[in-house]
């Protein structure tokens, strides 16, 4: 469950990226992030747990220094007993912000969950850090995560592997990598079994800036579905077998491009004029 704030305190933001995001050229989204967390005099940490190329944190360091931050550290975590080190729980306690690379999200829930290091990072976001994931990472913010699943977009049973993520937010379900790899059907399969939570399903080089109020805003260069799902009047769900189409009747979905905004609160959409 996310932390709850101490008062005067307010939550940081979380950021879930779709993954691919532009590094080099016209890289959107990861300044936005640096400059929320304090520009150049930020301290970030970054964790490459879902990764298993050796070279996937010492990139995105060098590339966070290349942008101006001088503090960028790549904390080694890669096995459960990482997660109770002492400087690593240092580099969380002071940061302004945490960046979770991409890779293989269960690498990110069987390593880390549970741990000391998933109990500062939720205690550490409701002081006010900052939390970023892309790809795996992105789908591992919430508590409820997208482990796997097929690509289509017709929703059914078997369509969608569900696991406990980090839980910074129980308000959304997040997928990435979202029109590329054309994965409608498992975020509406994912949603079709409880139908609480909002879905956002993140396009690459776009992320979800989540802000203490639970407003989302848009930043990237392609779009983000929102498929809020709390209007459903039917759903075969119980009543279809493991490959079976599953019908929704009920849902509402929007399309949102960069500075378009959503408040999951009040289920309401804006586009950027």
């Amino acid at each position: 469950m996310p932390s709850r704030p101490n008062e005067g305190s307010v939550r940081g933001l979380i950021i879930p990226i779709g993954g691919a995001e532009n590094k080099l050229h016209n890289p959107e989204i990861l300044a936005r992030f640096l400059e929320i967390c304090g520009g150049d005099n930020a301290r970030i940490a970054i964790i490459p747990t879902a990764s298993e190329l050796e070279d996937t944190g010492p990139h995105y360091r060098r590339l966070f220094r290349k942008l101006g931050v001088r503090n960028a550290q790549v904390l080694p975590i890669f096995e459960r007993e990482d997660c109770e080190q002492g400087e690593s729980l240092t580099q969380i306690q002071s940061a302004e912000g945490v960046f979770l690379t991409g890779g293989n999200q269960l690498r990110l829930s069987t390593t880390l969950g549970g741990t000391e290091v998933a109990q500062l990072i939720r205690r550490r976001n409701a002081e006010g850090m900052h939390v970023a994931g892309t790809s795996a990472g992105a789908a591992f913010l919430p508590e409820h995560m997208i482990a796997g699943g097929y690509e289509g977009s017709t929703p059914s049973p078997d369509m969608v592997t569900l696991a406990p993520g980090l839980g910074l937010t129980n308000h959304v379900i997040v997928d990435q990598h979202f029109r590329q790899r054309d994965r409608l059907g498992r975020l509406l399969t994912a949603l079709a079994y409880n139908p609480f939570a909002v879905g956002v399903g993140l396009d690459e080089d776009t992320a979800a800036f989540i802000g203490p109020d639970n407003c989302l805003e848009v930043v990237g260069s392609g779009g983000i579905t929102i498929v809020d799902p709390s209007g459903i009047s039917y759903s075969s769900m119980d009543k279809a077998h493991r490959s079976d189409p599953v019908s929704l009747v009920g849902i509402k979905l929007h399309i949102l491009v960069s500075g378009g905004r959503y408040d999951i609160n009040n289920r309401e959409a804006t586009a950027d004029p």
